[in-house]
């Protein structure tokens, strides 16, 4: 799915557009045990009630794809023939009516899923999307529709003890002092099937996970039972990793900022152009970065071998989970210094002395601590 795609249905989830007619879900405390079952029509529902409902399910097409929002793909296997692909389907063919369906599903999620001890609320709705035509000019035409895109959202919410305050309880005409219990943000979730090429996509799920290095791959095995995607996280590390190794004593300071100026800009003219397609890069792409950088080509190739192995032939990654766009950062095990990174060329690294040296100009008022100083060259001037 790309991220108009995920906005068009986004644009569902509000009241007025009624994407689903019934909320249904269940309340797991930190024993696994279902306390209590939720099955409400959301037009009997105050219309705040609804909007919190719906704005919880539409929070699992939130984020960044390929961060927050990873593609899970089924292989021909398990759309053909299989338990868990089975289960899925009956839940969308059923919309989600079926009780036996859900319970099984419900109870597949509460084995598996580890909240650390929370009380948590599991949150299904289903919505029959007819889908509008696009035009050339890039418009929707409701009234020409070729398909019905039928899908469902789940989403994994903890409910956490609120704060205790004083309360009126009017069918008592008295005030206790209690903390209830309240509902925060999906920590999880997914939408299946996918909406790829504004269609059904039956050998595709959108996963959602609100900590992009905490996919909760204990759930992404029991749900979907495929090899768990690497988090961000560990596309990040697995990269240095694959950088350092190849390149060994030439991965200098000058080599490091030009990657990561180049991926930084990639992600900026990628935001410009509002394209919906998500950003991605390849081992050639960094390869042909590395070349400019005056890398020798054996290097080069010792990389894009490392990268082979580490995330697969012809793979292509998010520069935002190899990079991060917005820091520039040199550590030794004495000091950590942060460089805006517009001003990067400005670092240098020199020997003076038998010793190493990070220099950076400081031309402009300085400050430690928010204290304002000046050099002692300046003071004996």
């Amino acid at each position: 799915m790309n991220q108009r795609e995920v906005s068009e249905l986004r644009r569902r989830w509000r009241p007025e557009k009624s994407a689903a007619g019934r909320i249904y879900g269940c309340f797991v405390n930190s024993g696994r045990q279902i306390v209590s079952d939720l099955e409400e029509s959301l037009g009997l529902m105050t219309q705040e009630e609804a909007e919190t409902y719906l704005e919880l399910l539409k929070k699992t097409l939130s984020g960044t794809l390929g961060k927050n929002l990873i593609d899970i793909v089924f292989s021909t296997r398990q759309v053909a023939d299989s338990e868990e692909h089975r289960l899925l389907s009956d839940l969308r063919s059923s919309g989600l009516k079926d009780r036996q369906i859900r319970n099984a599903f419900y109870q597949k999620v509460i084995d598996s899923l580890d909240m650390n001890g929370e009380n948590y609320l599991i949150l299904m709705a289903c919505d029959a999307y007819d889908i509008p035509h696009r035009s050339k000019d890039d418009e929707l035409q409701p009234d020409a529709s070729d398909e019905v895109f039928t899908y469902f959202l789940c989403c994994v919410c903890p409910v956490k003890a609120g704060r205790a305050a004083l309360g009126y309880f009017p069918g008592d005409n008295e005030f206790h002092y209690t903390a209830g219990q309240v509902v925060s943000p999906p920590e999880l979730g997914f939408l299946f099937p996918a909406f790829d090429n504004r269609s059904a996509n039956i050998y595709n799920a959108l996963f959602y996970s609100r900590k992009p290095d905490e996919l909760h791959q204990e759930f992404i095995d029991a749900v979907f039972h495929t090899e768990p995607p690497m988090s961000s996280g560990e596309q990040r590390e697995a990269f240095q990793e694959a950088l350092s190794q190849a390149l060994e004593e030439v991965c200098s300071v000058d080599v490091a900022r030009t990657v990561h100026e180049r991926l930084a800009e990639r992600i900026v003219r990628h935001k410009e152009t509002r394209d919906p397609e998500p950003l991605a890069v390849t081992a050639g792409d960094i390869g042909t970065i590395l070349q400019d950088c005056g890398v020798s080509e054996e290097r080069v190739d010792a990389f894009r071998e490392n990268y082979d192995e580490k995330f697969g032939e012809n793979t292509a990654l998010s520069p935002a989970n190899l990079i991060d766009a917005g820091k520039f950062q040199l550590r030794t095990s004495l000091a950590t210094v942060s460089v805006d990174p517009e001003c990067s060329y400005l670092v240098e690294t020199r020997v003076i002395d038998g010793r190493k040296y990070i220099l950076i100009p400081a031309e402009e008022d300085m400050e430690i601590n928010g204290l304002p100083v000046r050099f002692a060259a300046e003071q004996e001037q």
